[in-house]
């Protein structure tokens, strides 16, 4: 079975730039990927999909309507037991506390370090198996 990964961003290069960056484990069914364009979709989507299959939630802070701090406390009440790593162009140290706070596994900064996502997400693997 595929490891299911969320990844939630209003930019619509990130879609082609996560699909390249993990290809491979894409086209193996070492995961499946989805995108939402919105915390709303996203939300939509972490309350549809079935329980084993969601591993993971990658999710940008800044969008338009509802932000990614805003949806994490609604998506971890909808699905407490998947993380959600939040990803922000401004690390600073009030919005990885504020993250924290609400819940989140994690916080990375943009341009994102694949190599260091690709870490956490075997972490997760390891610890799910």
């Amino acid at each position: 079975m595929s490891t299911y990964i969320l990844v939630v961003d209003d930019e619509p290069d990130v879609e082609h730039l996560f699909r390249q960056q993990f290809r491979r484990d894409i086209r193996s069914g070492r995961f499946a990927m989805e995108f939402a364009a919105s915390a709303l979709e996203a939300l939509e989507r972490a309350k549809t999909i079935a329980d084993p299959m969601l591993m993971l939630i990658l999710s940008d802070i800044n969008m338009p309507g509802m932000s990614g701090l805003e949806m994490l406390p609604k998506v971890k009440a909808a699905r407490p037991n998947v993380p959600v790593i939040m990803i922000t162009a401004y690390g600073d140290e009030a919005t990885k506390n504020k993250a924290a706070e609400l819940g989140a596994a994690g916080l990375l900064t943009k341009p994102i370090d694949f190599g260091q996502l690709r870490e956490k997400i075997d972490e997760r693997l390891q610890r799910a198996a």
